[in-house]
């Protein structure tokens, strides 16, 4: 009787270990259905990062199989950036936490928080300076900062922008560091001092008796033509914007788009004149510097685009980020979408 019983209570246990094991494999594959970030390695294509609202994942082999970090953070990761100039290094902004760096591949994290502990909630966003690895700029719910010793120290750079709180977006310009736009949810400003002021730029873009309203106007993306840096894009909640003088003026591009909300936005170095933009809509193309669209969805399941990403070796190796299907890749320019699952690599021997 008593042996009976014990082998009840064992087989019990084994259901519910079972069961657990079920509902954590489940949950696992729950965590990677919203990726929020897409990190790309400068140089070697197998390399890549992603972060979702659970966790950072890694894959050494082109997405074939990822590595997931243990919790570097008690809040989630809310954007991903690679030093430039030496792709080791990982930056990952939070929500609430600020800034991580791991020095090792993601091995390893550390915050790196001064200035920024007390005040930020949330990271949008890092941006390199081109000529100083260790020279970023970040854009956050309370503001634009920088450092130039690799994050160790911030400081605000918020001069001239006193009006608006939440810096979404920033942009670099390609070959003058000390050019920057910064979107935010009152439009468009820019810099010609590396960040130590700013002069607000909305001309066609918003009337300014609309910026009075709260979250007004959230630019949710800038990208500057590579060859052309006095051509700017500006992705917004209300739509696609495009300046050809530096943003002195904006005209509104996009007409057939279906959904006005712009999430995120590439540009193709290579052809400048080709534009990628993403959000509740899908993925949309251009080949005429915004004139026209064409939706480049083949192969998603979800529609509700988070995050772009483009090869740096390769223009029509893309990634895209879901917030209800996962990761997706493409190698012919968007024309087709393959699923990237978040799978753990197999254990080695």
């Amino acid at each position: 009787m008593i042996r009976s019983t014990t082998v009840m209570l064992l087989r019990t246990v084994f259901r519910l270990a079972s069961l657990a094991l079920l509902i954590f494999s489940l949950g696992c594959e729950k965590e990677s259905e919203s990726i929020v970030s897409i990190a790309l390695h400068p140089t070697n294509t197998q390399i890549l990062y992603v972060a979702t609202n659970d966790a950072v994942y890694k894959s050494r082999d082109a997405g074939a199989s990822w590595e997931r970090f243990p919790s570097f953070s008690a809040r989630r990761v809310t954007t991903l950036a690679i030093d430039p100039q030496f792709p080791a290094t990982i930056y990952a902004g939070t929500m609430a936490d600020a800034v991580y760096k791991s020095p090792d591949g993601g091995q390893h994290w550390l915050p790196h928080n001064v200035g920024l502990k007390e005040h930020v909630s949330f990271i949008n966003e890092f941006v390199f300076d081109s000529t100083n690895n260790e020279q970023i700029y970040i854009a956050t719910t309370v503001g634009a900062f920088s450092t130039k010793d690799g994050g160790r120290e911030w400081e605000e750079r918020m001069a001239g922008m006193k009006e608006v709180h939440i810096v979404v977006s920033i942009a670099i310009h390609p070959t003058n560091p000390r050019i920057l736009y910064a979107g935010t949810t009152g439009g468009v400003y820019r810099s010609e001092d590396g960040a130590a002021s700013w002069k607000k730029i909305n001309t066609g873009l918003i009337p300014e008796t609309e910026l009075m309203g709260a979250m007004a106007l959230g630019v949710n993306a800038i990208a500057i033509d590579p060859v052309t840096p006095n051509i700017v894009y500006a992705g917004t909640t209300k739509g696609l914007f495009r300046t050809a003088d530096s943003g002195n003026s904006w005209e509104r591009i996009g007409g057939g788009l279906k959904d006005p909300f712009v999430s995120s936005m590439l540009i193709d170095p290579r052809q400048p004149a080709q534009l990628y933009i993403g959000g509740p809509g899908g993925v949309w193309k251009s080949l005429d510097s915004g004139k026209t669209w064409q939706a480049m969805n083949a192969g998603l399941t979800s529609l509700n685009i988070r995050s772009l990403a483009m090869s740096p070796k390769n223009p029509q190796d893309l990634f895209v980020g879901t917030n209800g299907s996962g990761l997706y890749h493409s190698t012919d320019g968007a024309t087709n979408w393959t699923p990237m699952p978040l799978k753990a690599a197999a254990a080695k021997s």
